[in-house]
């Protein structure tokens, strides 16, 4: 844990807001006790709503390390990741996560992404985004060429 890193993720979340880039998220990947990857939130400033700051932060700390996982990696976030940068987080791997401020603590100021948290718990049939099954047997075939290629780099 490291005070320089939490606030350097929040001086990326400041700046970033301040630009009209997005809302006031900052995240910060460190390996070694140097930063290899930053990002602010920018969902307004480039339309993508995947632009998140833990996002943000986990391609650019990829992107130097020319891997897709952040072994003996730490995340510092100005924030509790939401559902889906949890989703990379886990993905990505890294050792640790530090945050500062809770998912409740963002609903306070209109960041509430509860209603996620609470859509994976519905039977997909009921949830709000209809989504329904389609040309699985097509799709199956293309899991099964996978699943026998030799040379395949799990993840």
């Amino acid at each position: 844990m490291d005070n320089r890193f939490m606030q350097m993720a929040i001086d990326l979340a400041l700046k970033g807001m301040r630009k009209g880039e997005g809302g006031p998220f900052g995240a910060v990947i460190v390996k070694d006790g140097e930063i290899i990857g930053m990002g602010n939130n920018r969902v307004t400033g480039t339309n993508d709503p995947t632009a998140h700051a833990e996002v943000v932060a986990i391609r650019d700390a990829c992107q130097f390390l020319s891997d897709f996982q952040l072994t003996n990696c730490t995340l510092y976030t100005t924030c509790e990741p939401c559902p889906m940068c949890l989703g990379a987080i886990y993905w990505a791997r890294p050792d640790k996560v530090y945050y500062g401020c809770t998912r409740h603590d963002a609903a306070a100021i209109e960041f509430d992404d509860d209603f996620i948290y609470q859509e994976m718990n519905v039977p997909i049939h009921n949830r709000k985004i209809p989504m329904e099954p389609f040309m699985r047997t097509e799709a199956l075939q293309l899991f099964g060429e996978w699943s026998t290629l030799s040379d395949k780099t799990l993840y």
